[in-house]
C-alpha cells in the first residue's frame, strides 16, 4: 500500500471542501469540479473560477515521471535548492528499452546500454526521496494504475498519457518537467481552469466492440485539437458497465484529442480493481465518501446545463473502429474500411500486428485478444502477419504467463517484448524499416504519427482494439471485417472468428515475484549524484539568460513549418531517446522532422547568412554563434502529442526566441512559457501566409509585455518591403515574470534564495 496516509488526508478533507465549493459556486458540481476545487493551492482563495479564462494554482497530491523525461526534470530539480520532494514522487524506467528480440534479451541490452542513465536516476531518486521503479517493472501508466491512482485524487506526470489514471477516478494531467519541478519543490502548480466536455454513454458494449472503440469514436468527433483546454468527463449507464482498465484505456487516449485529462466517477468496477490490486483500505475509505466521488445527480440529469459540450454515444450501437493512418483522429468504422482503404490507396496487406502498450495491456485486454488467438489455433488458422505483445507491467506479464495466455499467443507465432513502451514510442528495431517501403501495421497503441513506430515515413499505422489487431493479424488484411468475413484455414475450409470473450480480473488474483520497486534512502543527504563532465548522455544544466529588457530585433526566420508539427517532429524520440539527459546533444534533432513550407522537405532550411540550405540545427547553431536571434513559425495545434519539454528546451538552448503559430497544443505552449520563450499566436491566421523564407522580425512593443495586450512585430522581407502583424498571447503576470527571469526555474531558484 503506497500513500495511505496521503489518501486518508485527502478523503478526510474532501467532503468539507466540496460543500464549501458548492456554496460559493451556488450550483451542483461535476465530478471534475469537485476534484479541482478541492485541490486549490493555499495561494488561491475559494471563488468562482471561469473555465477557459482564469489561471488557477493547484496543489497536486503526487508526481510521476518516466525515465526519458525524468532525466531533464530531475536535472532541473537539482537546481531548485531542495533536499527532498514536497510530495510523493516516482520514477519509472520504461522508455529506454528497445524492442528487438524478446523481453529478456532486450532488457539485458537496455540495462547495459543505459547503465549510466539508470544509475543517475536511481541515485537522484535515492537522494531526494523518490520511489524508483527499475527497468522491466513496467510502463509508468500501468504501474501507476496498479499502485498509486485513487478516486478523487490529483496527480501530474511528465508524460502526456498520465490521464490513464482517470480510469480510477483521478484527475491526472500530463505536464512538462518544469511543471513537475514546481510541485516537487512545494510550489503551486498553475493551470488554466479547464472547460468541461461531458460524454454520456448509454447502452452496453457487445460483440467485437471494446472500450478502445469509445475513444476512437470520440477522437473522430473532436479531432486532435477538439479537447484542448478541456477535461472530458464520462458518465451514464454505459460508463458504469465498463471495467476500470477499460476506463483507463479511454482516459489514456484522451491525450489524442488534446484534452487536459479525462475521468470517470468512482463505481463498482473501480472497487473491484482496487481490491484485486491489494488496496482494500482505499476501497473502505472511498466507500465512506462515495457521494463526493461522482458528479451531483442534477449534473447527470441535465448535462447540457453543466458541461460546455455534451457528446452522446450509444454503446449498444457502437461499431469497432480502425483509426489512421498518420493521425489518431481519422476514424473509420470497420464496416467502411474496405471502401475507405481502396479509395485512399492504403496498403491492404498487414505486415505486423502489435498489442499492449500503456493504453491496452490490462489483463482483460490480453484475455480478449487471447480468446481470438485461441480460436485461430483451434480452427487451423495461421497468422499471416507478424504479431507482438508488449505487457504493461511485470505484474500483468507474470499473471498472463501463469494463466497460459502467452503460450496461446506463441502458438500463433506471437513474440513477447519487454514490459516497456517499445514500438509505441519508436523504440523498435524493426528489420527492414530503413528501406522505407510502403506498408501497413495495426496496433493497440495511442499514437500513429508518421515515422513514430519504426522511423519509416511510409509505414501506415492504424490504431484499433487488441482483439481487432489480433483478428487483422490473423487475416493479414486491413480490409478484413471479422463481423462478416470468413477466412480459409489450413484445410481450405471457410471459417469465421466469433466475438472475443474476456476476463475482467484474474480469477486466481494477480501474482508477481518481483514488482521492480526500490524505495529511496530514509535520509539522502549524503547520497552522491555524479555526472561525468565528458558524458554523452547526461549534462548538468546551466541557467538560461534572463531577458535584457529590450525589444528583440533582427530575428531571422529559422523555419516555417507546414501542416502537422507534433513534438515528434520538433524533437524525435526513437534513437534520440538516449540523449534526453544531455540538452546540447539532443538539440541536434531540433525540428528535423518538421516540413519546410518553402521546399516541402524535412531538415532542410535556408541559412540567411550564406543563402545555402542546410540541416535545421546546423543553421540555428550558426545563428547562435553569431548572436542572431531567430523565430519559428507553425500552423494549427503546434506541439501536439507527447509532453516532452525537450521540444521547448532545444530551441531555447539554441537561441530561438519566439514561436508564432495559428494555435498551440496545451502542454507545449506551457513548456515554451516555462523555458522563457515567447509562445505567440497570429491575431489574423492569414498572416501565416505573409511569412517569407528570407524574413527578419523586429518586435515593436515587447518592452510593454503585459497580460491581455497583444504584441506587434514588423516583418521585413528580402526586397525591403514589410508587413506589420499582431500576435496574441495567453501569458499572465506570473508567466511574464518567467519570461523576464529567463525561465520558471530561474524564478523559483531566485525565490528560494
Amino acid at each position: 500500500m503506497f500513500d495511505i496516509g496521503l489518501i486518508k488526508k485527502v478523503y478526510s478533507e474532501l467532503p468539507l471542501k466540496v460543500a464549501k465549493a458548492k456554496t460559493v459556486l451556488g450550483k451542483p458540481l461535476t465530478y471534475a469540479e469537485k476534484i479541482l476545487y478541492s485541490h486549490l493551492s493555499g495561494n488561491d482563495g475559494l471563488k468562482v473560477l471561469q473555465r477557459g479564462i482564469d489561471y488557477v494554482d493547484f496543489a497536486p497530491d503526487r508526481v510521476a515521471m518516466q525515465d526519458a523525461t525524468a532525466q531533464m526534470a530531475l536535472l532541473q530539480f537539482m537546481n531548485a535548492g531542495k533536499n527532498a520532494t514536497a510530495v510523493p514522487s516516482t520514477v519509472h524506467c520504461d522508455h529506454l528499452i528497445q524492442a528487438q528480440v524478446n523481453g529478456l534479451e532486450d532488457l539485458k541490452v537496455a540495462k547495459n546500454l543505459n547503465e549510466e542513465v539508470y544509475s543517475f536516476l536511481e541515485s537522484v531518486s535515492n537522494k531526494y526521496g523518490i520511489g524508483f521503479w527499475k527497468p522491466g517493472a513496467g510502463i509508468i501508466h500501468q504501474v501507476v494504475l496498479e499502485n498509486y491512482a485513487f478516486p478523487g485524487g490529483m496527480m501530474i506526470g511528465t508524460d502526456s498519457h498520465t490521464p490513464n489514471a482517470g480510469g480510477l477516478g483521478m484527475v491526472a494531467i500530463g505536464v512538462g518537467g518544469a511543471d513537475a519541478v514546481d510541485v516537487m519543490a512545494g510550489m503551486p502548480w498553475e493551470l488554466k481552469m479547464p472547460k468541461l466536455i461531458g460524454v454520456n454513454l448509454t447502452g452496453k458494449l457487445n460483440g467485437w466492440a471494446a472500450p478502445k472503440d469509445i475513444i476512437l469514436k470520440v477522437a473522430g468527433i473532436l479531432t486532435v485539437k477538439g479537447g484542448t483546454g478541456s477535461i472530458i468527463e464520462y458518465f451514464g449507464e454505459g460508463a458504469r458497465s465498463l471495467s476500470a482498465t477499460g476506463k483507463g484505456t479511454i482516459c489514456n487516449m484522451g491525450a489524442e484529442v488534446g484534452a487536459t485529462t479525462s475521468l470517470f466517477a468512482y463505481d463498482e468496477s473501480m472497487e473491484r480493481y482496487l481490491k484485486a490490486t491489494g488496496r482494500e483500505q482505499v476501497v473502505e475509505l472511498a466507500n465512506g465518501i462515495k457521494e463526493h466521488l461522482k458528479g451531483d445527480d442534477e449534473v447527470y440529469e441535465n448535462p447540457d446545463v453543466y458541461y460546455d459540450q455534451v457528446i452522446n454515444i450509444n454503446l449498444s450501437e457502437l461499431e469497432p473502429h480502425i483509426n489512421g493512418p498518420f493521425t489518431p483522429d481519422r476514424a473509420t468504422p470497420v464496416s467502411r474500411m474496405k471502401q475507405t482503404a481502396k479509395e485512399n490507396g492504403w496498403p491492404l496487406e498487414v505486415s505486423v500486428g502489435l498489442i499492449g502498450s500503456c493504453t491496452n495491456s490490462s489483463y482483460e485486454d490480453i484475455s480478449r485478444a487471447a480468446s481470438i488467438a485461441e480460436q485461430a489455433v483451434e480452427k487451423g488458422l495461421i497468422a499471416k502477419a507478424e504479431f507482438t505483445i508488449t505487457p504493461g507491467s511485470e505484474q500483468v506479464r507474470f499473471t498472463i504467463e501463469r494463466d497460459g495466455f502467452i503460450n496461446t499467443f506463441e502458438k500463433m507465432g506471437g513474440k513477447v517484448f519487454a514490459n516497456a513502451c517499445g514500438p509505441c514510442i519508436g523504440q523498435w528495431a524493426r528489420p527492414g524499416a530503413e528501406k522505407q517501403e510502403k506498408n501497413t501495421i495495426v496496433h493497440s497503441f495511442n499514437r500513429n504519427f508518421s515515422k513514430r513506430a519504426d522511423g519509416n515515413p511510409n509505414t501506415h499505422a492504424f490504431v484499433t482494439s487488441p482483439e481487432m489487431v489480433t483478428a487483422l493479424a490473423i487475416s493479414g488484411r486491413l480490409d478484413f471485417n471479422p463481423l462478416t468475413d470468413s477466412l480459409l484455414n489450413n484445410n481450405g475450409e471457410k471459417v469465421m472468428l466469433t466475438p472475443p470473450s474476456g476476463i475482467e480480473l484474474p480469477e486466481k488474483g494477480f501474482d508477481v515475484k518481483d514488482r521492480g520497486f526500490q524505495a529511496p534512502a530514509e535520509n539522502g543527504v549524503n547520497v552522491e549524484v555524479n555526472v561525468a563532465p565528458d558524458s554523452k548522455r547526461l549534462q548538468l544544466l546551466e541557467p538560461f539568460d534572463a531577458w535584457d529588457g529590450k525589444n528583440i530585433t533582427g530575428a531571422k526566420l529559422l523555419i516555417k513549418a507546414l501542416g502537422k508539427c507534433t513534438t515528434d517532429h520538433i524533437s524525435m524520440a526513437g534513437p534520440w531517446l538516449r540523449f534526453r539527459g544531455h540538452l546540447d546533444n539532443i538539440s541536434n534533432n531540433m525540428l528535423i522532422g518538421a516540413v519546410n513550407a518553402f521546399n516541402s522537405e524535412t531538415n532542410s532550411v535556408k541559412n540567411q547568412l550564406t543563402g545555402n540550405y542546410d540541416e535545421v540545427p546546423k543553421v540555428q547553431r550558426e545563428y547562435k554563434s553569431k548572436g542572431i536571434p531567430s523565430v519559428v513559425v507553425g500552423d494549427h495545434n503546434y506541439g501536439e502529442g507527447s509532453s516532452r519539454e525537450h521540444a521547448a528546451m532545444e530551441p531555447r538552448h539554441l537561441g530561438v526566441k519566439a514561436v508564432f503559430v495559428k494555435s498551440f497544443a496545451r502542454i507545449h505552449e506551457t513548456n515554451l512559457k516555462k523555458q522563457g520563450m515567447l509562445a505567440l499566436t497570429f491575431a489574423n491566421e492569414n498572416d501565416y501566409d505573409l511569412i517569407e523564407e528570407d524574413d527578419t522580425f523586429n518586435f515593436i512593443d515587447l518592452v510593454d509585455f503585459a497580460p491581455g495586450k497583444s504584441l506587434t512585430v514588423q516583418v521585413v522581407h528580402l526586397n525591403g518591403s514589410g508587413d506589420t502583424i499582431e500576435l496574441n498571447h495567453s501569458y499572465n503576470s506570473q508567466q511574464i515574470e518567467w519570461f523576464k527571469a529567463g525561465s520558471a526555474l530561474n524564478l523559483i531558484k531566485k525565490q528560494n534564495n
